[in-house]
């Protein structure tokens, strides 16, 4: 387990050096003068001039990518154009509001659809079964945006239950808040999760090892609970670790509909002003995320079932 944890994490590294410098050549290679796009057309030259010492624009692009690296060995993501800050304290700053959201998605959303996969499993090819399966795929059909307004018309501006914008104050102002947003990004992964689990449980109800277990007479019950669910919900680990980049995409659009508070908002705010430290340093935190959810979830299907970590 040691050697399999340090190689999934060299290939996390490796992944995230990738995408770093993919970044970065990426931004570097957009049309445009990024100076005068965001200094606007009144800043004199001796501001430009220091804005392009200070990014290093006046280097070449190995040189700017090796400097790029070392801010980075040192933890420091560059200063917002703006406002001077540390762009560090900005994404950091805004990170908590986007990671409780997803949290909170992730949680409601896998234990819903683990239960209605195994329920479904459970009774397979009856009334409930084609009804879980018919809830499953419009679930899964249902894009975050479009459920993000429904949720937020019926419920914040019709219904009046919950708050329509921001992100409150204290537990449990914070946690009103939270729950249309999150309702809105992880719909769609109750379905997925649902179909994914029936699928995997079916497949193990049908091993040797079932069977035994029933020719014994032990209750369906414990062999549903302690034996086939057991294994069966593995593979969610794997997916909601791969889900966390299209939960943090889906976080983007949720964020501007409630006008709340987040790594999501942010980017789309400096994309705008073509703020390009800011853009680069919220990149970098979102791919490390993603990288590193992965490589955790590699990490737990491979501790709870051995072969995976043998097969690789």
């Amino acid at each position: 387990m040691f050697i399999y944890t340090v190689k999934r994490f060299a290939l996390a590294g490796l992944i995230l050096i990738v995408a770093v410098t993919a970044m970065f050549l990426m931004i570097r290679a957009v049309p445009g003068d990024p100076v005068s796009i965001m200094l606007g057309p009144r800043a004199t030259p001796e501001l430009k001039a220091s804005l392009i010492a200070q990014m290093a624009l006046d280097q070449p692009i190995w040189k700017q990518l090796l400097i790029y690296y070392g801010g980075l060995l040192r933890g420091d993501l560059g200063i917002d154009v703006f406002s001077g800050r540390s762009v560090v304290e900005i994404v950091f700053q805004q990170l908590p509001y986007t990671l409780e959201m997803i949290t909170l998605s992730v949680v409601w959303s896998a234990t819903l659809g683990i239960a209605l996969g195994a329920y479904a499993a459970a009774n397979p090819n009856t009334m409930i079964d084609r009804i879980a399966a018919a809830v499953s795929v419009s679930f899964v059909a249902a894009p975050a945006f479009v459920v993000a307004l429904l949720a937020l018309l019926i419920f914040a501006v019709q219904l009046q239950w919950f708050p329509a914008i921001g992100a409150g104050e204290g537990f449990w102002g914070r946690l009103n808040h939270l729950v249309l947003p999150s309702f809105a990004i992880g719909l769609s992964w109750v379905g997925y999760i649902a179909r994914l689990v029936r699928a995997s449980m079916l497949e193990v109800l049908g091993e040797g090892h079932i069977r035994t277990a029933r020719a014994f007479g032990i209750s369906e019950r414990r062999i549903i609970m302690s034996y086939a669910l057991r294994i069966a919900i593995l593979p969610v680990f794997t997916v909601i670790g791969v889900g966390m980049g299209f939960l943090l995409s889906s976080a983007v659009f949720t964020e501007i509909v409630f006008a709340r508070p987040g790594i999501g908002k942010l980017v789309i705010d400096s994309i705008t002003t073509r703020n390009y430290p800011v853009v680069m340093g919220t990149v970098l935190v979102s791919t490390g995320l993603f990288v590193l959810s992965t490589a955790i979830a590699d990490l737990l299907n491979a501790l709870l079932d051995p072969r995976a970590r043998s097969a690789k």
